[in-house]
This record gives structure tokens, sequence and C-alpha cells, in this order.
């Protein structure tokens, strides 16, 4: 089952846009959303992933782990509808990862 369109939509609204700029891709199938133009969530299944870093391993310690897809790594599912969680995966995330390079 692939991401709804509704769902993507939901899942970039649960974002301050007030902060940051969100935009989602689609790839594969499914969808990457990027924050600041950084790649930060992975939705696949109408389900939210998120990596397994060692910065979130506090904050994420109660969430399940799942593969997005077969061939990936294990992720993070994150609750998309708790606004606290999200505004500090978010803030952790937003901070840490690069944006990509241009090809």
């Amino acid at each position: 089952m692939a991401t709804s369109i509704e769902f993507i939509e939901f899942v970039c609204e649960q974002i301050d846009r007030s902060i940051y700029n969100i935009r989602y891709r689609k790839m594969f199938g499914e969808y990457m959303v990027y924050v600041d133009d950084k790649p930060i969530l992975l939705v696949c299944d109408d389900t939210v992933f998120v990596k397994m870093l060692e910065e979130l391993e506090e904050i994420m310690s109660d969430s399940e782990i799942e593969t997005p897809y077969n061939g990936a790594k294990s992720h993070y599912i994150l609750d998309i509808e708790n606004q606290e969680l999200v505004s500090k995966i978010i803030g952790v995330l937003e901070k840490i990862t690069p944006v990509p390079k241009k090809k």
C-alpha cells in the first residue's frame, strides 16, 4: 500500500512552517519530507520513519522500530500526531542533517 497524497500533506502540516521550509518529493513510489532542503522524514505506507541515529536514541527510546521497505535499515516510527515529539525530532535532525550536494 503506497502513501496517500492526503497523508503526506498531513505529515507536512504537522511541522511548524513558521520556523521551517517544508516540501516533499515522491521517491520510488513513496515520499521523502525535506525540512530546509534537508531530507528528514521518510514516509512509506502511510507511516513516518526516522533514521536511527545516536542523537535520537533517548528521545525515541519508546518508539517502535521497523524497516520502511525491503532491504532498508531499521528506522524509528515517528508518531506524527505527537506535536511535542515531532518538534523535538525535527529540531535535532534539522541541525545535524546536511543539505544534499547538487549532482
